[in-house]
């Protein structure tokens, strides 16, 4: 069984990101699912609904849980997760590149998976002299 995928992000950003994977790559090869957290959101309020969306990506490897920036609502709604059961592995700094490599990746496991997404986010950056 995969890994899931799970994208917390700010409002707007993890639909375009998996849209525009979706587009690249025709479909997906893993399950994956974004979950928008409001600006003024209260966490305590969201983490039922997020649970429920972990749940649904999850196919029984665990789930590599994307967000958008470190310190943020998003990523600390990522880290209540983390203490939920499910095995969870948390990357932050979301960004076409980092999602793009763990999608390519589909067959490795959860640990593993964490780190190449982290990698292609660090990869995926480049400064061009012009």
């Amino acid at each position: 069984m995969p890994v899931g995928i799970l994208l917390i992000t700010h409002e707007g950003v993890g639909d375009a990101l998996l849209a525009t994977a979706t587009r690249l790559l025709g479909r997906l090869p893993l399950r994956a699912e974004a979950f928008h957290v409001p600006f003024d959101a209260d966490l305590d309020a969201l983490l039922p609904a997020a649970s429920a969306a972990l749940r649904r990506v999850d196919e029984g490897e665990g789930v590599l849980v994307l967000t958008d920036l470190y310190g943020a609502s998003p990523s600390n709604l990522a880290a209540r997760l983390a203490h939920l059961g499910t095995p969870v592995r948390r990357v932050s700094g979301l960004g076409l590149p980092m999602l793009m490599r763990a999608l390519n990746y589909a067959d490795q496991p959860l640990d593993e998976l964490a780190r190449t997404a982290a990698a292609g986010a660090r990869n995926g950056v480049h400064a061009d002299d012009a």
